[in-house]
């Protein structure tokens, strides 16, 4: 009875993954069908005839796009880290007057629509000359990864053993070095998480990146997608094609750091 329980499990998971993988495995379907055959009924569940002409056209024509999203996911993770893991010790170790209400504001902080802060940053930078530019969407995507870090971290902080700091105290250390030298090398899973998520909302922002960038030069891969979409034209192969090479370092990303990312997460939810 267990064993036929367990192999219901089993198969349940497997269709469940399976519908929820569907659309990856037709985004690349798509980016191997010919032109041609794009309007076919019904349409080939494999593809039969297929191309890498979508592919060589993101080779020759996405470069430059990934390479800016790639600046903008970098900046917005050091900039996350900067300053969401000073901000979590004090609330954390430090315990300032107001923590716990700034814990809240920052709770809220991350209900608020994305639209709506694109729309407060496009008045504020077309004032200070930031708009379409690189360092602009790398603070305007920090906005959303900052609140989740600092609550990522103060529930991580908040279950290392206050021994550790009084300890580093009466050895002469400061808040500083203690936050350098102590609080931070045991913070290694909630640092890899912050960063995974800061990156991955840089990486996939459309909002911004259309409102504070959309008349730039240089564009993050989301707006570069639109170069194959005209009004009597759109290359299915070739924006599915730079679907899946923009989707590749997300899901490296993710394979790779799934370990700390779980227990960054975890961090904090039991206490001793």
């Amino acid at each position: 009875m267990t064993r036929r329980r367990a192999w219901w499990k089993t198969l349940l998971g497997v269709v469940l993954t399976a519908i929820m993988l569907f659309p990856v495995y037709w985004m690349i379907n798509v980016s191997l069908t010919p032109t041609t055959e794009m309007r076919k009924s019904p349409p080939d569940w494999f593809p039969v005839h297929g191309t890498i002409e979508g592919y060589l056209a993101v080779a020759r024509d996405q470069l430059p796009y990934l390479g800016v999203s790639l600046l903008v996911g970098l900046g917005t993770v050091v900039l996350t880290l900067v300053l969401s893991a000073p901000a979590a010790y004090s609330l954390a170790k430090l315990r300032p007057r107001g923590g716990r209400p700034l814990s809240f504001i920052l709770l809220i902080a991350q209900m608020i629509p994305a639209i709506i802060m694109a729309m407060g940053f496009y008045a504020i930078y077309l004032g200070i000359g930031m708009l379409n530019s690189i360092p602009g969407l790398i603070v305007a995507d920090s906005t959303i990864a900052v609140p989740f870090g600092v609550l990522i971290f103060t529930a991580f902080m908040n279950g290392i053993p206050d021994e550790l700091t009084a300890a580093a105290t009466i050895d002469g250390a400061g808040a500083w070095r203690t936050f350098r030298s102590i609080i931070l090398p045991i913070s290694r899973n909630s640092i890899v998480t912050v960063s995974l998520f800061a990156f991955l909302w840089a990486w996939s922002d459309f909002i911004f990146a259309s409102t504070l960038d959309g008349g730039g030069d240089l564009q993050p891969i989301t707006l570069g997608i639109y170069k194959y979409i005209g009004n009597n034209n759109q290359e299915w192969n070739s924006i599915m094609a730079t679907a899946v090479v923009a989707s590749i370092p997300a899901a490296v990303l993710l394979v790779v750091a799934q370990r700390y990312v779980a227990a960054g997460i975890t961090a904090g939810a039991v206490k001793d």
